[in-house]
């Protein structure tokens, strides 16, 4: 069974496809992309008190699978926001999903929310970095200022604002849907997990904006 359809989108020479399940395949790596998936979210608010399906961390487990199954990538690359906070019971699904793909590489980029001890990651075959160059693209969590990105030899790939792009209508209504946000050297990816808001970005008009709806990409900007 395929997948929805990808958007072809080409960057310093390197084919990446922009995925409506709000990750990037980037070809020439065989590797797949994602930032801000928040496993452990829905156990950290059932666990307050506040009442969250249960099922949301297995979407989101199930549509990382579907993807792997889909693109068959060598790598799995993390923007950080893996796991939502401290140790609770959805970390099971986790070591679960994670031996249904022991032969893949999975490399998660620290995040803010990342505060899990390493020992659990590393006992998972998980590479743990706080940055991470690979080919011509760098990989961070937080996003960087203009001066500091003017002064490294990289493009920057990253998350932590789950990005969203406002899109008006004749009749004055309007939704904010996620969207990949490309810069002149930086490139924020929306946030993959389905338990996370997110935030209309403001952009430069030479920034390339694509929206994500259910089974597209589309170019907004």
């Amino acid at each position: 069974m395929t997948l929805c359809a990808g958007l072809d989108f080409t960057l310093l020479g390197q084919d990446l496809i922009l995925l409506p399940q709000k990750a990037i395949y980037w070809k020439q790596e065989k590797a797949l992309i994602a930032a801000d998936v928040h496993l452990g979210k829905v156990g950290h608010f059932r666990k307050a008190g506040i009442a969250v399906p249960r099922d949301m961390e297995q979407t989101d487990l199930g549509e990382l699978s579907d993807l792997i199954f889909e693109h068959k990538p060598q790598k799995l690359i993390f923007l950080g926001d893996l796991f939502h906070s401290d140790m609770n019971a959805d970390w099971e699904w986790f070591r679960m999903w994670r031996q249904q793909h022991k032969n893949l590489e999975i490399i998660l980029i620290r995040g803010n929310h990342d505060i899990i001890h390493d020992s659990h990651y590393l006992n998972l075959n998980v590479a743990l970095h706080d940055h991470l160059q690979v080919g011509p693209f760098l990989m961070l969590h937080h996003p960087l200022d203009g001066d500091t990105l003017s002064e490294i030899d990289a493009y920057v790939f990253c998350g932590h604002i789950h990005p969203g792009v406002n899109l008006a209508g004749k009749a004055r209504q309007s939704i904010t849907i996620p969207c990949f946000a490309f810069g002149q050297k930086q490139a924020v990816l929306p946030s993959f997990g389905r338990f996370t808001g997110r935030i209309a970005i403001r952009h430069q008009k030479c920034d390339r904006i694509f929206g994500v709806l259910k089974d597209k990409v589309i170019a907004v900007g």
